[in-house]
Parts: structure tokens; sequence; C-alpha cells
């Protein structure tokens, strides 16, 4: 972090665990207990309406019964960003891959026992019909929208913060980044063999840049066997093995997060074509490539777009 950041966090510092992670938010001054409470809340319609891993959302009913549900207002964002996002991966990126997910061992129990082969997922067109909030799932299918679905969350209570006039803050949610501060920060790029290492760095937030969210996505964060990762090709159901981690930096958390994990399938280039970020993905072979306009730093040469 820089002096900016290092201020703020050594004011007060708000920790605790959601959606099965760890988040942390600094702040300038100590959270009310109301502002802690109506994110706590927040948190939780938001689960109750979007995990597959709890059997009471409506994700999870709708994957046992097929019919006509009614969303909250974050999923008519999210259905668009996913739909762009499945035409532009030609279907590899797809928010369909629930049970593929769950036939591999990454289940509702966490059971971490692969099935036999693997499952791929249903097309778009078959299985659901998403306008907005409106959701028609026209077979058992379990949606996964963890890819872009944490970045939400991180900017549905940077907005809450800033409605109670909370203004200078840095959410972090295991590595899914939003800043408000006028002072960039300086963000270390993990090496996704060594989390004690960083293959470079970057300049997020400030006065002079579009880019206050940094999300990463990584085939070592949720890896549970021999090449078993949480990272899936909607054409075959089998995880990603040519790259193995990515970045984004752009305007808002959900974007930097689906981004990332787009990245797993296409570049830049073609993503740039409806978003505006910055980027930098790891390969297999160790090659890195970096978008042009990504600001910052890594360690060892790379590949430029």
């Amino acid at each position: 972090m820089n002096n900016a950041a290092e201020e703020v966090a050594a004011q007060a510092q708000y920790r605790f665990e959601a959606i099965g992670t760890h988040w942390q938010i600094d702040t300038a001054e100590e959270l009310s207990p109301t502002v802690r409470q109506e994110l706590g809340a927040l948190i939780e319609r938001y689960d109750q309406a979007f995990s597959r891993f709890r059997g009471d959302s409506l994700v999870s009913q709708a994957a046992r019964e097929p019919g006509r549900y009614q969303l909250p207002p974050p999923a008519e964002q999210l259905a668009e960003f996913y739909r762009k996002l499945y035409e532009l991966t030609d279907g590899a990126m797809t928010p369909l891959v629930g049970d593929s997910l769950s036939h591999l061992g990454y289940d509702a129990s966490y059971s971490l026992r692969a099935g036999d082969g693997f499952l791929p997922p249903p097309s778009w067109q078959a299985a659901i019909e998403w306008q907005g909030t409106q959701l028609h799932t026209k077979l058992p299918v379990a949606l996964d929208l963890g890819a872009a679905g944490k970045g939400q969350l991180v900017d549905l209570l940077a907005e809450l913060l800033t409605e109670h006039g909370v203004m200078n803050f840095v959410i972090d949610a295991s590595g899914d980044m939003f800043t408000s501060l006028s002072s960039p920060l300086s963000i270390a790029l993990e090496h996704p063999y060594d989390a004690s290492s960083a293959i470079g760095v970057v300049q997020l937030g400030g006065r002079n840049t579009n880019y206050r969210a940094i999300c990463a996505s990584a085939s070592n964060r949720r890896n549970w066997g021999d090449g078993l990762h949480h990272v899936l090709d909607g054409g075959t159901g089998q995880p990603v093995q040519t790259v193995v981690a990515s970045w984004v930096l752009a305007a808002d958390a959900m974007h930097a997060d689906g981004l990332a994990t787009a990245l797993f399938f296409t570049d830049h280039s073609v993503l740039q074509q409806d978003f505006d970020f910055a980027s930098v993905r790891l390969f297999s072979d160790g090659r890195a490539e970096v978008s042009a306009n990504f600001d910052g730093e890594l360690f060892f040469r790379s590949d430029q777009q």
C-alpha cells in the first residue's frame, strides 16, 4: 500500500466473513453500528438470491423447479453482462456451469469428489431466458454467478457506504478491490504459484484514472485435484489449462471480476470492443500478456496487446 491507503487503514478497519470469503473495509472513521447492520443485510439479501451453495436461494430453487422467477434488481445488470460475455467468448464463459462444477466436486457441500468425465453445460438458448429481473429456466440447471457476482456485491457495498457519507474507503473482498481514495494505491499482483511473491505491481484509483476496481482470477484459488479448478470451458465442461491467472482494472468491480474470468477464454482485443479496462494474463507456459493501457510494472518480460 502507499501512504494514502496506510493512513485510512490505520484509522479504522471492519473485517468480516461473508459469502464464503474474507472481507475488509478500510475507512477514515469507524463505521457506525447502523451502517454495519445495513452492510450485513445487503450481503444476506444478495446471497439469498444468487448463491448456488444455499438450498434456500432463488438460484437453487430455480435449479430444482424449472419455471419463471422474479429476481432482485441487481439481476438486470448481471443478465446483460453475462449475455455479452457469453457471445464474445462463443459460449465458453457461461453462468450455466453450476452443475458442471458440482459434477467435478465443487458442489454445495464442498465434497471435492469428482465424478467420471466432464459434464458440458447446456446452451443458453436451451436452458434459460433471462431478461432483466425475469428468469425463465427451461431445464433443471444451476446458475453459477460467481464470476461477476462477488464484484457486483463489492460495488453495491461501495454505493451503500457513499449513501451514508463515507467518502474515503477501500473494500477488499479477498482480492476483489474497490477504492474511493483520491490518491492511488500500489497493488501487488500475486504470483499464482507462490502467494508470498508477486509478478508485478499496478496503481489503482486516484484522481487521474477511471479505474477504481481491480479483480483477479486464478486457477489456483479454488483448486482441489489434478487439473481441477473452478474456471470451466462452457463448451466442454473442462477446466481451462492454457491460462492460469488474470488481472483486470476497470471502473467498477463487477466488470473487473467478470472480465478477469473472460480472459481465460479470449484476449483483451476481443473484449475491449465492448468494455473499457486494462489487463494482464499469465499463461501456463510462463508467458505474460498485458494490454497497452496497463499502467503498471511486471517483473519479467511480457507480450503487449
